[in-house]
């Protein structure tokens, strides 16, 4: 029997990208895989189910699930959809891996195999298959669309018949991959662009685009490309330079994230308290606790006539691109083992034991399991 690859529709609120592109589900049925798909499952995507040529539609959950080898999600699925899994079967997603200890208990109690790619290696050879990136470049990218729309000034210098209108002065801060897409984003509509970033290598990143490099003197770097927490002290160096960049700008782009801990806080209400009447903050980190002291995750408030943004699952604003780049990254991951139309895994390679988040009825990823106070 082929491997029988199952995709269902993703039921989290406000989410409406798709695991699976019609481009990478004939990917798959070329290497021998035979796929079941819900209904509908990438109408919000604007994929039509016409255009799965090589997927075979089914009614819902329960018929997409029954017998699968493989699942395919972007989120978590939800109790009832662990429920309505094959026990042993293989998943792969977004799976939030810090987030829920029952969650986890469950996928357990069915001894899922779970891959969750937010744990993928930061190495070279993975970075075809990073989704974390790819859905990253889609929220920076909205991050400078929101802030163009919400700004009360335009982002370019216009030249008029009433005068000249300088452009807007625009702060990044963080300059990962997100950081780095509205730092280019706000580039191209014409605005002014400084940008901070903690770790010492961004420098040379944040001049590439044009954008001009914040020096408070501290320097972060840590492993795996993310940057370390700062010391008490380094955090008030820090603070006191970005207060006067703050203060200067229109908008304020944030942008910081430590995977499984919750968002530094960075923008201070001291620093909200100094910036323009009317400014502006988009905080991309408004999921995991916000980047500004002032953000509500999915709310716009205003402190001290300061607009404070906070936006939610910025990715599945644009979803059809944000589909297939996440697509694209699991059929990398998934392609090099699946050997005639069968998973065939080897362990031994450090991306696939990097990843897995459980197995055979237990967590595996010393790192999950410490945070989630797991024993060894």
């Amino acid at each position: 029997m082929p491997l029988e690859i199952a995709v269902a529709r993703e039921r989290l609120p406000g989410e409406r990208r798709v695991a699976l592109v019609p481009e990478t589900a004939r990917k798959f049925a070329a290497l021998g895989a035979a796929i079941r798909m819900e209904q509908s499952a990438g109408i919000e995507s604007h994929f039509l189910d016409t255009d799965y040529a090589d997927v075979r539609p089914v009614p819902g959950v329960p018929e997409a699930y029954a017998g699968a080898g493989l699942i395919l999600r972007v989120t978590p699925p939800a109790p009832e959809e662990i429920a309505a899994l094959p026990e042993g079967a293989v998943l792969v997603g977004l799976l939030q891996p810090y987030a829920d200890r029952d969650r986890l208990a469950a996928l357990n109690a069915r001894r899922i195999t779970a891959f969750s790619l937010e744990l993928l290696p930061r190495i070279s050879r993975a970075q075809s298959m990073d989704a974390l990136s790819s859905q990253a470049s889609c929220a920076g990218y909205q991050c400078g669309l929101i802030a163009a729309a919400r700004c009360t000034k335009f982002f370019p210098m216009l030249t008029t018949a009433a005068g000249t209108i300088r452009p807007a002065r625009v702060l990044v801060v963080g300059a990962g991959v997100a950081g780095l897409q509205a730092i280019a984003t706000c580039k191209r509509l014409g605005a002014m662009v400084e940008a901070y970033d903690v770790r010492a290598a961004a420098r040379e990143q944040i001049e590439s685009l044009g954008a001009k490099f914040v020096d408070t003197g501290v320097s972060a770097d840590g492993t795996g490309g993310y940057a370390r927490e700062l010391t008490a002290e380094e955090k008030v160096r820090q603070a006191e330079k970005l207060a006067k960049a703050a203060a200067a700008a229109d908008v304020v782009i944030t942008t910081a994230a430590i995977p499984g801990k919750r968002a530094p806080l960075i923008i201070t209400q001291d620093m909200v308290k100094g910036m323009k009447y009317g400014a502006l903050v988009v905080d991309m980190a408004a999921e995991s606790g916000g980047n500004c002291a002032f953000t509500q995750a999915g709310e716009h408030v205003v402190f001290n006539d300061v607009n404070i943004h906070g936006p939610l699952n910025l990715p599945s604003r644009m979803p059809t691109h944000a589909s297939e780049l996440y697509a694209k990254n699991l059929y990398n991951f998934l392609s090099p083992w699946i050997k005639d139309g069968q998973l065939a895994f080897d362990w031994s390679d450090e991306i696939l034991a990097g990843t897995v988040l459980c197995k055979d009825g237990r967590t595996v990823h010393a790192g999950v399991r410490q945070a989630l106070g797991e024993a060894p």
